[in-house]
C-alpha cells in the first residue's frame, strides 16, 4: 500500500496533470485533432489562472487546519510528547553535509518547547522514510543530530526510525511506548494533517491522544485579497487534496475509526 499510494501521487498530483494536459493539448495542435488541442489548452490555462485568483486551496485548507483548536490548553502533567516526521530533508542533509529544514519545522521547534515545559515528560521522534527508493535515509537520524546540536539532550527522547506513513507513526510508536489507558499524550504535527493523524492514533489504541496542530498555512478566518499566485494556488490545492483523499483511503482501509476525525 505504501509503494501504491506514493506511485499514485506521482502521476496524479493536480500540477502534474495540468502540465501533462497542456502538453498533450499543444502536441495536438499540430495535428488533425487540434480543436481538441485548443480545448485542452484552454481549459488548462483558465484552470490555472482560476487557481492563482481564487483562494480555492485556502478553502480546502481551511477545513482541515480549523478541524482542531490552536494552541490548546494542556493538562498540568502528560505522560508524553509526539511529533511526526516531516520536519527535516534526509537527503539533503546528507548532500549538504548540513541540517536541512523543511516547511514543517515549526512541528521540531513546537515539540522542544513543549519538551522543556514538561521535563519529566517522554518525548518521541516518529519519521523513517517516506521514499520509494531511499529508505536508508532517515529522518530520526537527521532530526537526533539537528536536535543535538542546538543544545536539547536526545537523551529525553525516543527516535523511531521505520514508519514510513501516518498508520505506521502510530502503530510503531504505540509499540514502542506502549501508552496506558488514561495517559495524556500530546501529539504535534501539521494543522492541515492532524485529522488523519488523530484518526490513526485512537484506531491503533491511543486512548487520549491530545492534537496540538502546528505549521498553518491559512489564517483560519477564510480571509481574501485579490492577487495572482497560479503556483502557490496549485501547490495548495495539492496539499489539500492528498490530504483528503489519505482521508478517505485511510477510512476504507480501516486505519481511522471515522471519515473525518475530529474534536
Amino acid at each position: 500500500m505504501f509503494t501504491l499510494s506514493k506511485i499514485f501521487w506521482l502521476v496524479f498530483a493536480p500540477a502534474k496533470i495540468i502540465v501533462i494536459l497542456l502538453a498533450v493539448g499543444t502536441v495536438l495542435l499540430f495535428t488533425p485533432w487540434r480543436r481538441t488541442g485548443r480545448a485542452l489548452v484552454a481549459t488548462m490555462m483558465a484552470f490555472f489562472v482560476l487557481l492563482g485568483v481564487f483562494p480555492i486551496g485556502n478553502a480546502m485548507l481551511e477545513g482541515l487546519e480549523n478541524r482542531f483548536p490552536a494552541n490548546p490548553a494542556l493538562p498540568e502533567t502528560v505522560a508524553g510528547v509526539i511529533v511526526l516526521g516531516g520536519t527535516v530533508n534526509p537527503g539533503l542533509t546528507v548532500d549538504r553535509n548540513q541540517p536541512a529544514l523543511t516547511d514543517g519545522a515549526e512541528r521540531l521547534t513546537e515539540f522542544i518547547r513543549i519538551g522543556r515545559r514538561y521535563p519529566h515528560a517522554k518525548m518521541v521522534f516518529s519519521g523513517g522514510s517516506g521514499s520509494l527508493t531511499r529508505q536508508d535515509l532517515k529522518e530520526a537520524a537527521v532530526a537526533r543530530d539537528l536536535i543535538r546540536s542546538i543544545g536539547f539532550p536526545t537523551g529525553r527522547i525516543v527516535f523511531e526510525s521505520e514508519s514510513r506513513n501516518t498508520h505506521e507513526n502510530a502503530v510503531l510508536t504505540r509499540d514502542i511506548m506502549a501508552p496506558k489507558l488514561g495517559e495524556n499524550w500530546v501529539l504535534v504535527t501539521s494543522a492541515l494533517h492532524m485529522p488523519r493523524a488523530v484518526g490513526c492514533f485512537r484506531s491503533a489504541g491511543w486512548s487520549n491522544i491530545i492534537p496540538y496542530p502546528v505549521d498553518y498555512r491559512t489564517d483560519g478566518k477564510g480571509s481574501f485579497s485579490l492577487g495572482f499566485a497560479p503556483f502557490s494556488g496549485v501547490t495548495r490545492v495539492s496539499e489539500a487534496l492528498r490530504e483528503w483523499i489519505g482521508l478517505a483511503v485511510y477510512r476504507l482501509l480501516g486505519r481511522t475509526e471515522t471519515l473525518y476525525p475530529g474534536p
